[in-house]
């Protein structure tokens, strides 16, 4: 079965176009490194919630969008490897990129897939 690391994270609105640039060579990355999909999704109907939602969960706030994304792998093992080699890869240039939103809020986590139909 495939695995999935997953995120959740609160972009300024304003900075769409920045963060989309970004998650583009990202995707090549992660892509030349086994991953099967990169896939980023921009809020278009995220109610904010009561006791809990994705706007809750990333403290959003007025002027900023939730974005939803995930990256599809092969197998755990795949995606132990391959996000081996994307933090070595000399692309990712941490010194040197500019983040159009706020990592600390950012939420992920890495899933077994148990149902794909």
């Amino acid at each position: 079965m495939a695995y999935v690391d997953g995120f959740v994270l609160a972009v300024p609105t304003k900075n769409k176009s920045s963060y989309l640039k970004l998650a583009e060579e990202m995707a090549v990355i992660f892509k030349d490194h086994g991953a099967l999909t990169v896939v980023e999704n921009w809020g278009d109907d995220v109610p904010d919630g009561e006791i809990t939602s994705f706007p809750i969960a990333v403290k959003c706030e007025a002027n900023e969008t939730v974005v939803f994304s995930w990256i599809t792998w092969a197998s755990k093992e795949a995606r132990e490897l391959g996000m081996k080699k994307v933090m070595a890869d000399s692309r990712m240039n941490w010194d040197n990129m500019t983040m159009p939103f706020d990592g600390k809020r950012m939420i992920f986590g890495s899933f077994e897939t148990i149902l794909e139909k």
